[in-house]
């Protein structure tokens, strides 16, 4: 597994593989390595891509003030090893001053599908997504690339991204990865203490209650919520910043559930924000 720190070698690397006419595929992430980034990786080689490279940056642009930059979780060490195993190809693990340098002032910013959920409470960090994101295509040259549909939101706008800017790169997306209780799996879940961490199961429950709620025949997205929130004020330390149902598309609120909806949850737990989701189907 190469270890690759600038830019201009991960360029040189991707466009020597190219010019040997195999296939990259991009695993993005902040580190921290869990089962839901392995998945990534997995599925990348499943896919038979020739080359799997991991990116390793924890992205301050996509971080707002009073947010957890300076404390989110690193262990280097533990991701080379884990990538290692899965045979990945490539580690791209940049300084930030290779990735922004002083001077540094082209940002790229979507018109409205921030303007949902995540996006109402972290105004710059989409912003800083597709910026980080569209500089990580541009270096790596992938042919497709892999998120996880934890971050629903994301997945969505990266989506919008790459269609509006023509990057022919594949987009997928990785179902979400559940600790045993139903948690989904999250860097941000080492934050938590152990009487935070029966609280944070709120999220998951709330997707299963809401999923019983429409399968009984309940329609209206306003009960729905309601119900939900009352479940969710109901665990210690539990704050909703969002609770929403809405079109998996445009992310745009619904009020009547009548074809595949997204639930889409982000909850405080002391200090620690987590989010999660499920595309609900009535029919089903």
């Amino acid at each position: 597994m190469k270890v690759i720190k600038t830019v201009a070698e991960m360029q040189s690397w991707s466009k020597k593989i190219k010019n040997q006419g195999k296939t990259i595929c991009l695993v993005p992430t902040m580190g921290y390595l869990h089962r839901g980034h392995l998945s990534l990786i997995e599925m990348g080689k499943k896919l038979l891509y020739d080359k799997v490279v991991v990116s390793i940056f924890v992205n301050p642009a996509q971080f707002g003030e009073n947010e957890d930059l300076d404390s989110y979780p690193s262990d280097l060490e533990k991701d080379f090893k884990l990538a290692e195993k899965l045979t990945t190809d490539a580690i791209f693990l940049p300084l930030k001053e290779e990735i922004y340098n002083k001077n540094f002032q082209t940002y790229v910013e979507l018109a409205s599908l921030p303007d949902h959920l995540c996006g109402l409470s972290r105004p710059v960090h989409f912003k800083g997504v597709a910026t980080i994101v569209t500089k990580l295509f541009n270096i790596v040259c992938p042919d497709a690339a892999i998120f996880g549909q934890k971050d629903y939101q994301q997945l969505q706008v990266i989506r919008q991204m790459t269609k509006d800017m023509n990057f022919n790169i594949k987009i997928l997306g990785a179902p979400i990865v559940r600790e045993e209780d139903g948690l989904a799996m999250s860097s941000r879940n080492t934050y938590l203490t152990p009487e935070q961490r029966e609280s944070a199961l709120c999220l998951s429950e709330s997707i299963e209650k809401a999923k019983t709620i429409i399968g009984q025949g309940e329609t209206d997205a306003g009960i729905i919520l309601k119900k939900i929130n009352a479940h969710i004020k109901s665990f210690a330390e539990a704050k909703i910043d969002y609770t929403a149902l809405c079109d998996p598309d445009t992310l745009d609120n619904v009020k009547e559930i009548k074809k595949k909806t997204l639930l889409a949850l982000a909850v405080q737990i002391g200090k620690t924000r987590l989010i999660d989701n499920a595309v609900i189907d009535p029919e089903q």
